[in-house]
């Protein structure tokens, strides 16, 4: 029998019998199989050896081996017999200086940057530093990466016909009764038919999905008897998070992103390369802080230079990766490059995307991040999208990133929320927002499709607590109501939170109605928040990171208005999905044949210089119309206003009439109660939006 015939008893305690060594090989990283057994490879610049420990099933070290160095600090060795399910970790030695920034120590184990898999994470850590022993550190786990992914393509998705829906993995379904009770909160429970259904009935194209990437929560929060449930901390930046998964998170995962692509549906991750869960001076070295500490984070200078003491907190989280050292740079491209080719996801949405392109000089879009995404011939084709900001230095960067790119656009949000909630003085940059924000992303370099649009965000008030709660209620987070958002521009109509108040409820569905439209016929790709569709709240906590419960997790027990709101949302994605003008209404400023857009004040006069800046302004007209007089013509009716408003429509060839196509004052899930030929003028009712199509009469 030969050896890698072998199969190896991972209880064994010493099982060095068992393995055979050879030099291996020092590319590439992490743990990788061969016929013979494993090679493993990993990057220290200072350390003074590196020691390899093997664990059976039960986490006890059954082994250990020292690795060999090449002339650029990597270190490897083969170790034959070896085979999928494995578990290893790492010890380097070296000095330990903490004021030089040395934090080697071979008494703590450490977590191989490359691991694709995690043995079961211990997701929080209230002990210090040196009472965390090898039972609390994840293993890392050797894996196997054949899947039978049954000819499955990924999806064809044109930007123009983008619309992201933003799910977390756990909360979509954990209430959902219609998902088997294993599958819930799962991977598997996110493309279960159910979950699909769900996702083609609303008529959305791509799931972005919360981070997946394996995380644990801060010692803070485990003092509070808290978690981190939207795991924005991450320990590993390859190794899905295994408490989605029932059994194999790698197999599970792919099976997910089989599923969605065999429905036509996108897999956008939500990723985090721009701090780590090992946080500042008070954190634990569980992985790069032991390989690398002065290299992997950047740090503050004072007047002797650098501050070793002092980690850069770009990102409020304790620490930022320092992407201007290579090997960082290396290890976030080859973990892109994974997650698209080996996962086969379609692409990503960078969490604080600015930290990824700060140099010593600061934030360029001629970055070495931005430079080597744009020449790779993976990570160039794929969907990208930044949160363009963080808390460093010069941190907004809003419309600064290169033209592949998209960026959420909070400037959108904030308009759109004040105008509707009845703020006066907006409707000139409402106007600019509607259009696609060309004041940030000029047509000249930038793709109508930039503009990432949304509403809500996972980190803010939900839709139906935007209209319900003037005020944040974070109480539940064990910070005394002082975290999450202050202004949140948002309204309660009359009452604080829930009400048995007919009209205030009337209302606050008619406001709803009104955002969700204002979104989806805006220029841009829009983005939704899963949910928003069908009532969802989190009872007015506004930061709801810190709750995995009933506060975070979707509910699917509906009400009638929560059924009529899904009905309208689907009807109006539809409505945008027949459209060309709302998917994609400017291609070029200079294109004789674009689109034409034109202002009106509701009286139906043309747009004047003081309408554009009048203070007490609440309400706008907008006609849209394709050059050929064939083709589309629309007119849309903006009333933020408290009261109803007469407005003329514009004259039509004798061929055409105008007809009604939208009335959010519907209040039955119906887009509009009559479509027949309309009558001038027409009266817009206070707080609504109306949409009417020009129709031939041939």
């Amino acid at each position: 029998m030969s050896k890698h015939d072998i199969k190896i008893d991972l209880t064994t305690i010493n099982a060095k019998h068992l393995f055979t060594t050879s030099n291996g090989k020092s590319l590439p990283l992490g743990a990788t199989l061969d016929q013979q057994g494993c090679n493993f490879s990993v990057h220290s610049q200072g350390g003074k050896s590196v020691e390899l420990c093997l664990f059976d099933k039960h986490d006890n070290q059954i082994d250990s081996y020292f690795l060999k160095v090449s002339h650029s600090h990597l270190w490897h060795i083969h170790l034959q017999g070896i085979k999928a399910g494995q578990k290893y970790g790492y010890r380097v030695d070296g000095e330990y200086q903490p004021k030089k920034g040395m934090l080697f120590n071979n008494k703590h184990l450490l977590i191989d940057p490359y691991a694709k898999c995690l043995s079961k994470v211990q997701h929080s850590f209230v002990q210090a530093q040196s009472d965390v022993d090898d039972l609390y550190v994840a293993k890392s786990v050797v894996v196997d990466d054949s899947f039978e992914w049954q000819g499955s393509e990924k999806p064809n998705i044109d930007d123009q016909d983008r619309i992201l829906y933003e799910v977390h993995t756990k909360g979509f379904t954990q209430t959902n009764p219609n998902i088997p009770l294993p599958m819930r909160g799962k991977y598997l429970g996110l493309s279960h038919p159910e979950s699909i259904k769900h996702y083609q009935s609303l008529g959305v194209t791509s799931l972005q999905i919360m981070p997946v990437f394996s995380f644990v929560s801060e010692s803070r929060l485990s003092g509070l008897g808290l978690t981190n449930y939207w795991g924005y901390n991450p320990i590993n930046f390859f190794a899905p998070e295994t408490r989605y998964s029932q059994y194999d998170a790698i197999s599970e995962f792919k099976t997910m992103v089989r599923e969605l692509h065999a429905a036509n549906i996108e897999v956008i991750l939500d990723v985090v390369f721009n701090h780590t869960a090992e946080s500042g001076n008070d954190g634990l070295v569980l992985s790069f802080k032991g390989f690398d500490n002065r290299q992997y984070y950047t740090f503050e200078s004072n007047k002797q230079g650098i501050d070793f003491q002092r980690y850069s907190n770009h990102s409020g989280c304790g620490n930022t990766v320092n992407l201007d050292f290579s090997w960082s740079l290396k290890i976030t491209l080859d973990a892109l490059r994974y997650w698209v080719t080996e996962m086969q996801v379609d692409g990503f949405r960078f969490d604080l995307a600015v930290t990824l392109a700060r140099e010593p000089q600061g934030f360029t879009e001629k970055s070495a991040f931005f430079k080597a995404l744009s020449q790779d011939p993976i990570l160039s084709d794929v969907v990208l999208i930044a949160e363009p900001w963080d808390i460093g230095p010069g941190g907004y960067r809003l419309g600064a990133f290169p033209e592949q790119w998209k960026e959420c656009n909070d400037r959108y949000r904030d308009t759109m929320r004040s105008f509707w909630r009845g703020d006066t003085g907006k409707v000139s940059e409402v106007a600019t927002r509607l259009i696609g924000s060309h004041d940030f992303f000029p047509l000249s370099n930038r793709s109508n499709t930039t503009s990432v649009n949304y509403i809500c965000y996972h980190d803010g008030f939900t839709l139906d607590d935007l209209v319900s709660f003037q005020d944040r209620h974070n109480q539940a987070n064990g910070e005394s109501n002082r975290d999450g958002h202050g202004n949140n521009l948002s309204a309660n109509y009359g009452c604080e939170g829930p009400t048995k108040d007919k009209r205030i409820n009337c209302l606050r569905q008619k406001q709803k109605r009104n955002m969700i439209t204002t979104l989806f016929l805006s220029q841009g790709t829009p983005h939704f928040l899963a949910g928003d569709e069908m009532g969802n709240h989190q009872s007015g906590n506004n930061n709801a990171y810190c709750q995995d419960n009933q506060i975070s997790w979707i509910n699917w027990d509906r009400s009638e208005a929560d059924f009529a709101l899904l009905e309208f949302t689907s009807k109006l994605i539809e409505l945008r999905k027949q459209s060309r003008l709302f998917g994609d209404l400017l291609l070029d400023d200079n294109d004789e044949n674009s689109d034409k857009v034109t202002w009106y004040h509701p009286d139906g006069y043309l747009m004047e210089e003081v309408d554009w800046h009048a203070s007490n302004s609440q309400a706008i007209a907008v006609e849209l119309s394709e050059a050929d007089p064939e083709g589309e013509h629309w007119y849309l009716i903006l009333n933020a206003s408290t009261y109803q408003i007469a407005c003329e429509l514009p004259a039509l060839t004798d061929n055409k009439d105008w007809f009604m196509a939208l009335d959010t004052s519907c209040a039955t899930g119906k887009l509009v109660e009559d479509s027949s030929k309309v009558d001038i003028p027409v009266h817009a009712k206070a707080h609504s939006i109306l949409l009417f199509k020009a129709v031939s009469q041939k």
